[in-house]
């Protein structure tokens, strides 16, 4: 397990929402080393293409039931896939496979507007655009400089040409903004990607809950009012704590007339699920493959 303990506070939370049996699985979850995942960027290549230039290389690879254009590769590090061709030249991007979820969930299309409020590093701001073909019109919004820079950095190297990068908080955008969807993957505790096998995280403690907790009411209302009525958008975090997960959703539905549209579990064959409180919502559960994480597409009520 090496030095790294999971926080006590951490465990008795999962064990209170989750019982013993199920926070041991997620407990075990933690200690597994995930092997690298990639995303085909289809914006300058395709999924054969790779798999011929992996096989090429020599390295191999999984597919994953759900989506055409994840690959696990087998036995390779990062270090090792950032020295190929088809990475330097953004032909693929790594990324982990539970956050390879919500822009699919969120189903962007051709000329649809859509705000993706907490950008960085890109992952999700270039699956959408991947997605839609390169022909919706993205707004994507990172605070912190240097990982805007890093946003930028990849947007560009990704290929995907119709994102505008707003260095703003998206809580304070502009209430005269709208759109036809809205990806909020907010900025959580992390209590669904802890390492183990890395040395873990830093603090998490209930004052990082509750801190984390309260931006995410606050940007998923943000979220609720800039999105256009009878449109969805997708609220997600890599956390697996009720918490920042589903009560985050719950008062804001009771605030914004709102509802939650259920996410069809079988669109993702093999994605392993915790219960969740909220029907129709989504929590991955840790484990080999996969990282901890929410998921919940909401439509704004007309």
């Amino acid at each position: 397990m090496g030095q790294w303990e999971i926080p006590g506070f951490l465990r008795n939370k999962l064990k209170e929402q989750y019982g013993e049996e199920l926070a041991e699985k997620i407990f075990g979850g933690y200690e597994k080393e995930r092997p690298v995942t990639l995303r085909v960027n289809t914006l300058k290549t395709d999924v054969a293409f790779v798999k011929e230039s992996l096989r090429q290389e020599q390295i191999g690879y999984r597919e994953v039931p759900w989506s055409d254009n994840a690959l696990v590769i087998e036995k390779v590090r990062e270090p090792a896939i950032k020295k190929l061709e088809l990475y330097e030249s953004g032909r693929i991007y790594l990324q982990s496979l539970s956050s390879m979820l919500p822009p699919l969930v969120l189903e962007p299309k051709a000329g649809e507007s859509i705000l993706d409020m907490a950008a960085a590093p890109g992952g999700k701001t270039t699956q959408i655009a991947a997605v839609s073909g390169n022909m919706a019109s993205i707004t994507a919004c990172e605070k912190n400089r240097v990982r805007a820079q890093r946003l930028r950095y990849n947007i560009e190297k990704q290929g995907a040409s119709r994102v505008c990068v707003m260095e703003t908080d998206a809580r304070k955008l502009d209430d005269f903004f709208s759109f036809d969807k809205v990806l909020l993957d907010a900025p959580c505790t992390g209590s669904g990607t802890l390492d183990m096998c890395c040395g873990g995280r830093g603090k998490l403690d209930e004052e990082l809950l509750w801190r984390s907790s309260k931006v995410q009411g606050e940007l998923l209302a943000k979220a609720l009012k800039l999105l256009k009525p009878g449109h969805e958008m997708v609220y997600s975090t890599c956390s697996v704590l009720k918490e920042e997960n589903e009560q985050v959703v719950s008062r804001a539905l009771k605030k914004i007339k709102a509802e939650i549209v259920p996410i069809e579990k079988e669109a993702f064959v093999g994605v392993p699920l915790l219960p969740v409180t909220l029907e129709g919502t989504l929590c991955i559960c840790p484990d080999d493959w996969y990282e901890g994480f929410f998921v919940a597409r909401i439509r704004k009520k007309r």
